[in-house]
Parts: structure tokens; C-alpha cells; sequence
């Protein structure tokens, strides 16, 4: 298995020249991707320039004037360059989206069958032959619904304007704004604060919006059979000053923390100076934690702000040496001090140990490690990433079944302790993670975490 795609989508319909803030909405996105980078505006056809690399270091004033036109839309990427411009029966078009096809490889040999020609096995490009087998774009993103087992939003622009789309299941979050520049849609809402524009509402599951010099249009709205928003939106991957269904960020990540301590407070036994986070996933839950416990918060690692997010690296050994480079211990704040030290999630357990490693290095007296998420039990197939079992340290614990009782969760932590040098570990638990986020758990994807995946019934696709 390998990394899977983790992007930002960013569009804009303005009244003037679109390329320079369509520059900032994707910087402001780079959260979510650090490898590619890619605008295309329409101005009598579309102009495009992608990038390896992130936003800020690679465009250039002249590839900005360059970008001409009132609108178009932008893309930063962990894994391939968009958007990607196309030649189709519908006119010129270009293509951008986030999220993963799982049944890639399926429709890529049903399309060779046919006689269709791939540059790579990328999903962008199963995605967009499509929507160019249809006769127009609508139809086009109608048509993913019914082929594509996966998650996706979507922007594909063409001569009439953006055309917005969300899987029937919305995964992935996306959003509408508007405000002096004109109208926008966003993976995230933190793109449309920063350009002073209002949040509108998040597009549906199943919604196809157009934006133009009209506004926004719903074109269609395919039928949802239920909502399935990927929880690690709120948990890790969302900026903390984003809202996505309503549902802030920052509240979300403080009452994840909150819950933890609450545990803490209710089966008691530590003693603790100071509540630290792992920088930066882990400051909100820290947050919340100090808030509930009222045990002082106190920074104990400086953060780089010119390292990258060591979980969106595309290779593991990249993931080690960004999570070293980004974190240096605050020494004075450490020595002698028994520390709460709040993170979002375990994966494979490393990063986390070195952190561990680091700070009894520096004379900590004691390191406790309180996880937001739930054990991550199971691969993720809808667009975090893509894993074997093997690489998910809960296995290693248990091979197969479930954590279903405070028992066995307690029993995994010691283990879990154990193996990453704390001298203890809490997890929430799934109860408490979902009541801590404020939305029902009918509509959260937790597939990592229970192995339910909401795209199958008795066992049957839907």
C-alpha cells in the first residue's frame, strides 16, 4: 500500500483578475499538501502552471501575470500535479480534485478494454475521462457517482464558470464563500476568512454547484444515501481555525482533549505539572485537556515553522526526518517535570517515541501520552492514506477483532506504554471521541477506527 492522495481545492469566480488570490487561497491550504502545487485560470481557453514544490517558493510574478482571467481554480497536493488541462468534445477543460478512487485500477482496464490511453495509473486521470465521456459537464460528475467507489470533491473548470462537486457520501469537506473578490469554494473555510470573505454554506453531499458571474447555481443534486464525513477532518487534518459542517475546528480538537481528561479525572492516579502538546496537531487537544484539569499548560517543544507536516511526507524515512527536523525540546521547561504530553493520533508509533525519547532526555521526570483519536485499528481507504494492517501499531497488539470493552483499551495502553517508553498512555475511546465532536455518529466515516466502512451493507456495495 502507499500514501494516498491529502489535497486542497481552491476557486474563484472575481471581478477583476482571479490568479493572485487563488495564490493565496491554496497557500492557505498548504496544510494539506506540501509536494505540488497548480493554478489554471480561463481567459479565451485555460491558462496552467503546476509546480513541484510548495506555493510561496514556486510561482513566479511573471507565471502569476501570466494567469489571466476573472476565474479559475487551484490545487496543492501530496502526491501528483493539478490541476490538469484536457482537450474533449466539451471544449477545453481543467481538472482538480482530492480524495481517493478505490476501484482505480478496475476502471482503468474496463477504459483500456475500450481503447483508452493513461500517461500514469493516476486517479485524476480516471476521474476526468469520465466526465469527458459524457456530453457535458454535468453529466460528467453525474456519472462518478454511479462508477467510482471512493471519496472525491471536485472542481472542474470550464468556459461557463466552476463547476463544485462532493461524492454522495461527503467525505471530504468543501465550501462555498463570497465577498468583494466575487464567489469561492474551498476545502476548507480558513481560505475564505483570510480573504475577507463570508462562509456561505458547506455544498452537500451529492451537490454539483456552478459558479459564475451569477453566483452559485445548484445543478444537480444527486441522491446521498447517508453522510459519512471523514472525523480526522476535525481531529488532524482541517487548520484549527477551520469550520466544516458547521462545526469548529478549535471546539472540536479543545472537547476532544476535554474528554481526556475527564477519563483522567475519573480513574485518577496522575500527578502532572504541566500539559504539553506535539506541535501542531496536538496543541488544540492540549488545550482542551488543560482547560478541563486545570493542570498548567506549558509549551515544552519549539516549533519550526519552515518544516513541513511529517504525516502528509509521501515515504516513511521522509515522515522521520521532517518529524526530527520540526520539533526541538524547550530544555528549561522540561527538566524535573511530570508531563501530560497530548497528541492527535498514533500511527506506527516512531515519531511518538522519539518524542518521549527527547524529553526524559531533557531531564523529564515523567511523560504520559494522552491521544485524541481512538487505536487506529484498520487501513483507510477514502484519502488520509492508504496502509497495511502491519504498519498500524494497535495491531501489533491485537491481530484481529476489535477494542470493544475499557478492558481491552486498557490493557493495549500498558502495551502501547511499554513499547514507546511512556509511563503512560490513554486513548479516548469512540464514544467519547464522537460525543466530543459534535456530530452525530451516523455521519462520520470511523472506518480507521471500527473497520466500519459506510460504503458497504451485509456485506453488499452500495
Amino acid at each position: 500500500m502507499k500514501i494516498q492522495e491529502n489535497c486542497g481545492l481552491f476557486g474563484l469566480f472575481s471581478k477583476s483578475d482571479c490568479a493572485q488570490d487563488i495564490y493565496q487561497g491554496i497557500d492557505f491550504l498548504q496544510h494539506r499538501g506540501q509536494e505540488y502545487c497548480g493554478m489554471a485560470t480561463w481567459l479565451e481557453g485555460i491558462r496552467l502552471i503546476t509546480h513541484h514544490g510548495k506555493v510561496l517558493n514556486t510561482f513566479s510574478d511573471a507565471e502569476l501575470s501570466y494567469l489571466e482571467g476573472h476565474f479559475g481554480i487551484g490545487h496543492v497536493s501530496l502526491k501528483e500535479r493539478q490541476p490538469v488541462r484536457w482537450y474533449s468534445n466539451m471544449g477545453e477543460i481543467a481538472v482538480a480534485f482530492s480524495g481517493n478512487v478505490i476501484n482505480a485500477d478496475e476502471l482503468i482496464q474496463e477504459m483500456l478494454s475500450r481503447g483508452k490511453a493513461f500517461t500514469g495509473r493516476f486517479d485524476i486521470e480516471v476521474i476526468a475521462k469520465i466526465i469527458m465521456e459524457e456530453s457535458d459537464p454535468v453529466a460528467g460528475i453525474a456519472a462518478l457517482a454511479k462508477a467510482i467507489k471512493g471519496a472525491y470533491t471536485l472542481l472542474v473548470l470550464t468556459g461557463q464558470g466552476i463547476f463544485a462537486a462532493r461524492d454522495v457520501w461527503g467525505f471530504r469537506p468543501l465550501v462555498l464563500g463570497v465577498g468583494e473578490l466575487g464567489y469561492a469554494v474551498s476545502s476548507e473555510s480558513r481560505a475564505l476568512h483570510n480573504l475577507d470573505m463570508e462562509v456561505i454554506r458547506d455544498v452537500q453531499p451529492g451537490e454539483i454547484v456552478l459558479l459564475n458571474k451569477e453566483g452559485f447555481t445548484t445543478v444537480r443534486q444527486l441522491d446521498s444515501p447517508g453522510r459519512a464525513h471523514c472525523a480526522f477532518e476535525w481531529a488532524y487534518t482541517s487548520s484549527i481555525d477551520s469550520f466544516a459542517e458547521g462545526v469548529s475546528v478549535q471546539k472540536a480538537r479543545n472537547d476532544i482533549g476535554a474528554k481526556l481528561a475527564e477519563r483522567d479525572l475519573e480513574e485518577g492516579e496522575i500527578q502532572a505539572d504541566l500539559v504539553a502538546p506535539v506541535p501542531m496537531s496536538g496543541v488544540g487537544h492540549a488545550i482542551g485537556y488543560h482547560m478541563r484539569s486545570k493542570i498548567n499548560y506549558q509549551e515544552v517543544f519549539l516549533y519550526n515553522r519552515y518544516a513541513d507536516r511529517s504525516y502528509t511526507q509521501s515515504t516513511q524515512v521522509a515522515r522521520e526526518k521532517m518529524a526530527k527536523r520540526k520539533l526541538s525540546v524547550l530544555r528549561h521547561a522540561v527538566k524535573g517535570q511530570r508531563i501530560i504530553l497530548c497528541d492527535d493520533s498514533i500511527v506506527r508509533g516512531t515519531q511518538i517515541l522519539n518524542k518521549v525519547r527527547e524529553l526524559k532526555e531533557a531531564g523529564a521526570r515523567e511523560v504520559h501520552v494522552r491521544i485524541a483519536c481512538p487505536p487506529l485499528m484498520y487501513p483507510c481507504d477514502f484519502g488520509i492514506s492508504t496502509r497495511t494492517y502491519d504498519e498500524l501499531l494497535a495491531r501489533a497488539y491485537m491481530y484481529r477483532g476489535d477494542i470493544n470493552t475499557r478492558e481491552q483499551l486498557q490493557s493495549l495502553e500498558k502495551w502501547v506504554a511499554d513499547r514507546i517508553q511512556a509511563d503512560s498512555v490513554r486513548y479516548n475511546d469512540l464514544s467519547a471521541f464522537v460525543q466530543a465532536m459534535g456530530l452525530p455518529q451516523k455521519h462520520l466515516c470511523l472506518k480507521c477506527f471500527n473497520g466500519h466502512n459506510p460504503l458497504v451493507v451485509n456485506g453488499t456495495s452500495r
